[in-house]
């Protein structure tokens, strides 16, 4: 099929990195992968950080509306349109009136629905995500938390799971130079959950100061300052900075790594635990938000209660103290990821979604 991709919230060829960006490119090469032609048919963000500028995006949505309009009038229409994580401060602002408009089949993935916007200056924003989800041959949800929200909140939706997904290209016949006394994370630097999680790391590595641990940190962003600042009293050669690095050089960070530590808060999932598992480590992590979508607990690492900074400290410190239980849980991650989580698997099961759900609705 000719598919129109779109990302209201960050196009695929948006130049700041994110996770959000990292999930529609897959999304986009999975749907190639199986054999589709995808096109990014619009980079317009829709994002607005208060409901007055929302209004002013919704304002601006109506000339890229029209260009569509005038291109799908004149040259070939997608046959079907496919827009990934629609919510209430990002909803989709043209791709619902003219797929109606020109009998295009709709899809969405990962759409969030927050039920308390469905009143206050938010609602209008709300409304346009709900009709989005009700209008779709199929919303896929990438973790079961999320396909339950939305079922809940659109009973007449129709709704599919994909799990979360990396390209594990990087990772295979990776050459493993494991240091098992080396911590790893790689997070963006910014406020928020990330940089709550970068508190509560720092947290717990003060408790277990006296291990003979190192951290590598991947990332960078404005809250750098603050998280250096967090790590500062560690010590000479403790901590080590990489910032911001390339697909195949976090993959070689990882695999001359040990033990990935992150707790998560507030993650969608984390697409990096993924990453990490590829690469042969295990994952200390909480058992919060979306984590257990891709770290097994007890399996491929360990997920801690939510806000227990003594007990995620306590879980890194038996990784470093059991060097084999660290390999075991380490080849069990690789494995799970290799075999469960590659964009071939993804590309199968999300053709199959639309195969499925298309023919339903025809």
């Amino acid at each position: 099929m000719r598919i129109a991709f779109y990302a209201p919230l960050k196009s695929p060829d948006h130049p700041v990195p994110s996770g959000d960006r990292l999930m529609a490119r897959l999304l986009a090469s999975a749907l190639e992968r199986a054999g589709h032609d995808v096109a990014v048919v619009s980079d317009f963000r829709s994002f607005a950080a208060t409901p007055d500028e929302a209004l002013e995006r919704e304002g601006h949505a109506q000339a890229e509306r029209e260009r569509l309009r005038a291109a799908w009038n004149t040259g070939p229409r997608p046959e079907l349109f496919f827009c990934y994580h629609p919510y209430y401060k990002s909803p989709d602002l043209f791709g619902p009136a003219l797929c109606r408009e020109f009998g295009i089949p709709y899809v969405t993935a990962e759409a969030s629905y927050s039920p308390k916007r469905d009143a206050g200056a938010w609602a209008p924003h709300q409304a346009l995500v709900a009709d989005a989800i009700g209008l779709a041959a199929v919303n896929i949800a990438l973790t079961e938390r999320d396909r339950i929200g939305l079922q809940q909140a659109i009973p007449d939706g129709r709704f599919a799971a994909l799990k979360p997904f990396i390209e594990t290209s990087d990772f295979q016949g990776l050459p493993q130079r494991v240091d098992p006394q080396r911590l790893i994370t790689v997070a963006m630097m910014r406020r928020g959950d990330k940089m709550d999680s970068y508190i509560m790391l720092a947290g717990a590595l003060h408790t277990i100061r006296e291990r003979p641990w190192t951290l590598t940190i991947v990332g960078d962003g404005p809250m750098r300052g603050e998280v250096e600042r967090l790590f500062a009293d560690f010590g000479p050669g403790r901590i080590t900075w990489l910032g911001e690095r390339g697909p195949a050089e976090i993959a070689q960070a990882l695999a001359s790594s040990g033990i990935y530590v992150w707790p998560g808060c507030g993650e969608a999932y984390g697409l990096a635990y993924l990453e990490a598992q590829a690469a042969g480590l295990p994952v200390v992590a909480q058992h919060t938000a979306g984590v257990p979508e891709v770290v097994k607990a007890g399996v491929t690492g360990y997920l801690t209660p939510d806000g227990d900074i003594a007990a995620f400290a306590a879980a890194i410190g038996a990784l470093l103290a059991q060097p084999s239980l660290r390999s075991d849980l380490g080849a069990c991650a690789r494995r799970f990821v290799l075999e469960e989580r590659s964009l071939d698997i993804a590309a199968a099961r999300l053709d199959d979604i639309l195969s499925t759900h298309l023919d339903m609705n025809t």
